[in-house]
C-alpha cells in the first residue's frame, strides 16, 4: 500500500477527488439541480478528507504506543540503573532498577538529591563529577561508594553526560561490588 502524507491540503483533496470518481462510477447519482450537486460534491469531497486524516491520525497513534512501549521496555526494565539528574544532583527520573539500587521507592526518590545516597567518603568524588558533567559537556565517569544512615550499599560505576536541550545529566549507574570483590580475594 503507498504511504501517502495527508498533512499537505492539495494532495489530500486530490486524492480525495479521485476516491469520490470512484465511488460515483460504482453507483451512479440521480441528476439533480448544478449548484445541490456541486454542494454535495464538495461535502462527499470533504468527507473523505477527513475519514484519510483520521485514518493517519489512527497509525499515527498506534506508531507512538509502539514507541512508548518500547521506551518502557529499554528504560524502566533495563538491567542498568538510569537517572536524569538537575545540575544540583536531584533526581528528576530514574528507572525501577535505580530506586532497587538505592533501596527506595521509585517514586519517593523523584526530587530527592542523589547525594543524599552518596557515601561520605564519596561525597567529594561525586561532587566533582557533577561539576565536570557540567563543564565539559562531555561524558565523564567516576566509581563511588553508595550509603546512607550509616548504611553502605554498594560500590558503583557512573558515567553521566548533559543534553544540550534541557541542561540535565543523564545518569548510569553499574554495581560493581562484586566485581571488587573477585578482584581483591
Amino acid at each position: 500500500m503507498e504511504k501517502n502524507d495527508f498533512s499537505d491540503a492539495n494532495m489530500l483533496r486530490i486524492k480525495a477527488e479521485e476516491q469520490l470518481k470512484e465511488n460515483r462510477q460504482k453507483k451512479s447519482i440521480p441528476e439533480v439541480d448544478i449548484d445541490a450537486k456541486k454542494l454535495l460534491h464538495e461535502l462527499q469531497v470533504h468527507q473523505i478528507e477527513l475519514e484519510m486524516q483520521n485514518e493517519e491520525l489512527r497509525e499515527a497513534y498506534e506508531t507512538a504506543e509502539a514507541a512508548l512501549k518500547k521506551y518502557t521496555l529499554l528504560y524502566d526494565l533495563s538491567p542498568l540503573a538510569y537517572f536524569t539528574l538537575d545540575k544540583e544532583g536531584n533526581i528528576c527520573e530514574l528507572n525501577f532498577t535505580g530506586a532497587e539500587l538505592l533501596q527506595e521507592r521509585r517514586f519517593s526518590l523523584v526530587d530527592s538529591n542523589f547525594k543524599l545516597y552518596v557515601s561520605e567518603g564519596s561525597k567529594s568524588v561525586f561532587d566533582n563529577f557533577i561539576r565536570a558533567v557540567y563543564t565539559s559537556y562531555a561524558k565523564e565517569s567516576c566509581e563511588i561508594l553508595l550509603g546512607y544512615n550509616n548504611k553502605s550499599l554498594c560500590s558503583v560505576y557512573m558515567e553521566g553526560v548533559v543534553t544540550e536541550d534541557d541542561q540535565k545529566c543523564l545518569l548510569s549507574v553499574v554495581e560493581i561490588s562484586k566485581f571488587k570483590s573477585q578482584s581483591n580475594p
